[in-house]
C-alpha cells in the first residue's frame, strides 16, 4: 500500500480547482502489474495524481480517509472484500469520493451491484490510454463515465415505446444525462432550473423503470443515441 503525502482540503474538489490541480486518484487492483501501468499512465498524463494504491477491497477502505482522492478506481474481482462491497464501505466513509468501476466483460453482470452500491460509472480495462484519463477527469468533475461498449449488457429490457412515451423536455434532459451531464451544466444547457433538472429525472427514472442516474444514462445511450 501506499499513501501520497500532498495535504488537501477535506472539501470535495470543485470544478475550478479540477482545472488548476491533479486530479487525486486511489487504485484498487490485486494485480501489481496492473496498478504499476496505471499509476504510470495516471500520473504521466499531467493532470491526474495517483495517492495510493491498494491490493484489495478491505486495504482500499483504510486507506481513502488518510488518500482523500477525488476518485477511486475501482476493480470488481479481488480476494476479501470484493469492488461492490468495497465501493459501498469506501462511499460511507468518504461519501464525496467518486467511484469508477475499472471492469472487463467478463465481469458484467457484477457491474450492476457496483452501480447499485454507488460507483458513477465504468470504464474496461481494455480502453484507449487518453480514455482512461478523460473518464477519470469527468468522474472529478461530478460527471458518469461510462465506457458504450458494455451498455447493451447492462440495461434493463425496457423496449423503445418507453421513450416514444417521455416528454421532449424529459428526453432532452435524459439526453443529456446520457453524455455525461451533471444537473448543473444540465440546467444551463436547458435554460432550466436544477429543481427542475431534478423533477424531471424522477419521472424519467419511473418510466424507463430505473432507479438510478448511471442506469438511466445507460438506457439513454441505448435508446436515445446520447453519448
Amino acid at each position: 500500500m501506499e499513501i501520497g503525502d500532498r495535504p488537501v482540503s477535506e472539501d470535495t474538489v470543485s470544478q475550478d480547482a479540477v482545472s488548476r490541480e491533479r486530479v487525486r486518484v486511489l487504485l484498487v487492483d490485486d494485480h501489481a502489474l496492473v496498478r504499476a501501468g496505471l499509476a504510470a499512465l495516471l500520473d504521466g498524463s499531467g493532470s491526474v495524481r495517483v495517492v495510493g494504491q491498494a491490493a484489495d477491497g478491505q486495504a482500499a477502505v483504510e486507506l481513502v480517509e488518510g488518500c482523500r482522492p477525488d476518485v477511486v478506481l475501482m476493480d470488481l474481482s479481488m480476494p476479501g472484500m470484493d469492488g461492490v462491497a468495497a465501493t459501498r464501505a469506501v462511499l460511507t466513509k468518504r461519501p464525496e469520493t467518486a467511484v469508477v468501476i475499472l471492469t472487463s466483460f467478463a465481469e458484467q453482470p457484477r457491474v450492476r451491484g457496483a452501480i447499485e452500491a454507488g460507483a458513477v460509472g465504468f470504464l474496461l480495462k481494455d480502453s484507449d490510454p487518453a480514455d482512461l484519463v478523460a473518464g477519470v477527469l469527468s468522474a472529478a468533475r461530478g460527471e458518469a463515465p461510462l465506457d458504450p461498449r458494455v451498455t447493451r449488457a447492462l440495461l434493463p429490457g425496457s423496449g423503445q415505446n418507453t421513450g416514444e412515451r417521455l416528454s421532449p423536455r424529459e428526453r432532452e434532459v435524459l439526453t443529456l444525462v446520457g453524455e455525461g451531464m451533471a444537473n448543473k451544466q444540465i440546467a444551463r444547457a436547458l435554460g432550466i432550473t436544477e429543481r427542475t433538472v431534478k423533477v424531471h429525472l424522477n419521472s424519467v427514472f419511473r418510466q424507463i423503470g430505473v432507479a438510478d442516474r448511471t442506469s438511466a444514462a445507460l438506457w439513454a445511450r441505448e435508446h436515445l443515441g446520447a453519448w
